[in-house]
């Protein structure tokens, strides 16, 4: 092996042990590569991940690339032209093969076979040579269980033997890399699908002990759909996932985009947080998200209504008080979420709003809390009781 390979494979488990950008290290990767006398000029590597929006992450360089290209991401490949794009590819070869390689010299007239290969011929490349780096089932994670690549060169003969060799040892430390920084992603962005950003960002600092908490004062929110029950039992089952994603996404993106945090989905409910330190200012956000809400709302029920799917609203309760924030449940099964009397309460709040038939209801704590602007903008309704609240609560509601 020679020194120049020994460095890159020293440099690559350096950069998979410091989580370098995965884009940055396959540009880094080539143009080393480049450096040790390796005549890459054209590369291409995907890896699958477990995202709720994309299938994975694909990396691309040229010889005559500057910088790195963004990272890309990739849709399923189970219909349409991805569909025959893919079922086309040398990797789907590789798949279905259980070949690890395949090279095509296409300026030697071997066959351009596979999807690309016409066009890079075209472009002037040479000789095309795809790779697969599979991990056992004990090294995947879902479907992260190999890493593709496809090197192309320019040169008049194509690679040499002894090229090919030298890519053939690299490959697994490459692939090795960028699975170490992938499964990292992956490991956050589960943490902050299913936790909310906060609560994941803590976890990941350590604060993963039992009954770990810490006592904050924060807005609570908690919302839930308008007659769900009587939609359960009138829709046809297959609407019901559909319409619990339509409605979740409207009250879930509105919350975010106004800084809150989202705890739980409870069925059709959502608990979220607005955290202080300034309360004023997260009374406001509450408040805001509250508006954009019913607005995106209204777009929501015409794009339904248009397609004859059942349509609904959104109840909301807001209110104001002192939680407990952290870890909650047994040695093996934990939630980050919040507990204590406000949160009771806050529940109690959005029941109300059935027996009222208003779309939110606000206690007078978190009134208080706001600036003279936004109590302009709600009305009083007087004292309620909540079931299991000892004093009645002064209540308002957002003027229409």
């Amino acid at each position: 092996m020679q020194e120049g390979e020994v460095e890159i494979l020293r440099w690559l488990a350096e950069a998979g042990l410091r989580g370098d950008e995965p884009n940055e290290m396959f540009r880094a990767f080539c143009e080393r590569c480049n450096n040790i006398g390796l005549p890459i000029a054209y590369a291409v590597g995907l890896m699958d991940t477990i995202h709720p929006e994309f299938e994975g992450h694909a990396f691309e360089w040229r010889a005559q690339d500057t910088g790195p290209r963004p990272l890309r991401t990739y849709t399923s490949s189970d219909k349409g032209v991805s569909k025959t794009n893919w079922e086309n590819s040398a990797f789907n070869y590789l798949l279905k093969t259980g070949e690890q390689e395949v090279r095509r010299e296409v300026a030697k007239g071997a066959p351009t076979d596979f999807y690309r290969l016409a066009e890079l011929k075209e472009e002037g490349y040479t000789d095309i040579f795809a790779r697969v780096e599979r991990f056992t089932g004990k090294g995947s994670i879902g479907a992260m269980n190999a890493f593709y690549s496809v090197w192309g060169t320019r040169e008049a003969d194509g690679f040499t033997q002894d090229q090919l060799d030298i890519l053939r040892r690299l490959m697994p430390t490459l692939a090795l890399a960028l699975k170490s920084v992938g499964s990292i992603r992956i490991v956050k962005t589960l943490a902050r699908v299913y936790l909310g950003q906060d609560a994941a960002t803590r976890v990941f600092e350590g604060q993963v002990a039992r009954g770990q908490a810490e006592t904050i004062d924060a807005v609570i929110w908690l919302s839930d759909l308008k007659g769900y029950t009587a939609i359960l039992d009138s829709a046809p089952p297959e609407q019901i996932m559909p319409l619990l994603n339509d409605y979740s996404s409207v009250v879930i993106s509105a919350l975010h985009r106004n800084g809150g945090n989202v705890l739980k989905l409870i069925g059709d409910g959502v608990l979220a947080i607005f955290k202080g330190p300034d309360l004023g200012a997260a009374a406001s956000r509450a408040l805001k998200t509250e508006r954009e809400l019913r607005r995106d709302l209204e777009y929501l029920n015409q794009r339904r209504n248009a397609r004859k799917e059942p349509c609904t609203g959104v109840y909301v309760g807001l209110h104001l008080g002192q939680v407990f924030y952290g870890n909650i449940g047994s040695r093996n099964r934990l939630d980050f979420t919040v507990v204590g009397p406000a949160v009771n309460e806050v529940s109690r709040i959005c029941t109300i709003c059935k027996a009222t038939n208003r779309d939110a209801l606000i206690s007078e704590e978190f009134v208080k809390a706001t600036d003279e602007k936004g109590r302009e903008k709600l009305t009083a309704l007087g004292e309620f009781s909540l079931r299991g609240v000892s004093e009645p609560m002064e209540l308002y509601t957002v003027k229409r």
